[in-house]
């Protein structure tokens, strides 16, 4: 398949039916990811999303729409796009069967499996690939939790089971947010449990992307809390070849799609990378067997870049940071070399 852009959306409420579809092909969407379906449509708790910052908490299920009505109008609706139609479809190798050839029918151009298995034992994933692959000649992509032991094992079991892809990661959980006010949970479901998404997962899931690109020959596609290009760029960078979003197009609207494109497009311009595949991977090989140093070494001061902001005073814990001049002086005495000052410069005026 070859996707306008590698900016997807991810299964979920943005992607609900065949109409919001082909409002995210219009708003700059590559490719489409269809909410998940299954053998009998989702009774799904309310409420069942809360905002935790700029990342969701969500009880959300699989689609609440008939697998009948997307075969029959949602998916063919979603085709008029013009773009590659990806079916999410879960969960079990049973039901996997069942769903994948009626979807097939339908005109996608892949599946992508959702398992939701957090175990120890890759089999139930490695299943339901088979059980994919064995029925329908699509690319079959696998959706992967980070809550098992060795997601780069899982993600292996899966290619050798015949996955052409790996989309990494789930939502994790579950959770649970109090509302104090009222002494009670803030979602419906039971027990008042949650999935987490966006920024707040993001490190992981890249550290999962990086995992399952050194580990596998196939596309990995990253998931997890992007809300800009930048981020696009770190999942790129550590081995992804696409990415999909959800939670920020909720909170932020579906125009994040063109917006986040563009941007790509700019940085990749500004950079010199010709291609998606200059970027694929790129920082893989820069992931050290053994830590830098372990000796405290200060950051560089740009006396030039400096606005003397006061962040890093702020934020330095060992009180190593000084404006003096209007502009930032580091007391070596007391400088541990932690770095935390360097990663909260606007500027980047500081630097190892």
């Amino acid at each position: 398949m070859e996707f306008r852009n590698p900016i997807l959306p991810a299964a979920g409420p943005i992607v609900r039916d065949g109409k919001s579809l082909l409002e995210i092909a219009n708003k700059g969407a590559g490719g489409l990811v269809s909410k998940t379906v299954s053998v009998e449509a989702a009774e799904v708790p309310r409420p069942n999303m809360a905002k935790m910052g700029d990342s969701l908490i969500n009880a959300e299920l699989w689609s609440e729409i008939p697998l009948e009505k997307w075969v029959e109008e949602e998916y063919p609706k979603a085709k008029e796009a013009g773009l590659p139609l990806v079916a999410s479809v879960g969960y079990s190798a049973e039901e996997i069967e069942e769903i994948a050839p009626q979807v097939e029918e339908a005109g996608v151009d892949a599946l992508e499996l959702s398992t939701h298995y957090m175990g120890h034992d890759p089999t139930p994933v490695t299943d339901a690939v088979e059980a994919a692959k064995g029925v329908t000649d699509l690319p079959v992509f696998v959706k992967l939790s980070p809550q098992v032991l060795d997601i780069s094992d899982f993600a292996k079991k899966a290619e050798d089971a015949g996955a052409d892809g790996i989309v990494a990661i789930n939502t994790i959980g579950p959770v649970i947010s109090i509302d104090i006010n009222k002494e009670m949970p803030i979602l419906g479901s039971e027990s008042g449990y949650g999935w987490l998404s966006g920024p707040a997962i993001k490190p992981l899931a890249v550290r999962c992307v990086a995992d399952i690109a050194r580990s596998v020959d196939i596309p990995v596609i990253g998931v997890g809390g992007i809300k800009d290009e930048q981020d696009v760029v770190e999942f790129l960078m550590a081995g992804a070849s696409a990415v999909q979003i959800c939670t920020a197009a909720i909170t932020r609207g579906t125009k994040i799609f063109g917006l986040i494109a563009d941007d790509l497009r700019k940085f990749m311009n500004a950079r010199g990378y010709n291609t998606i595949e200059d970027l694929t991977g790129v920082a893989l090989k820069n992931l050290p067997d053994e830590p830098l140093r372990t000796t405290a070494k200060q950051p560089e001061i740009s006396t030039s870049r400096c606005t003397g902001c006061g962040l890093c005073v702020k934020h330095c814990p060992f009180d190593a940071v000084t404006i003096v001049g209007g502009t930032a002086r580091i007391d070596p005495t007391n400088c541990t070399g932690c770095g935390l000052c360097v990663s909260v410069c606007p500027p980047e005026a500081l630097r190892f």
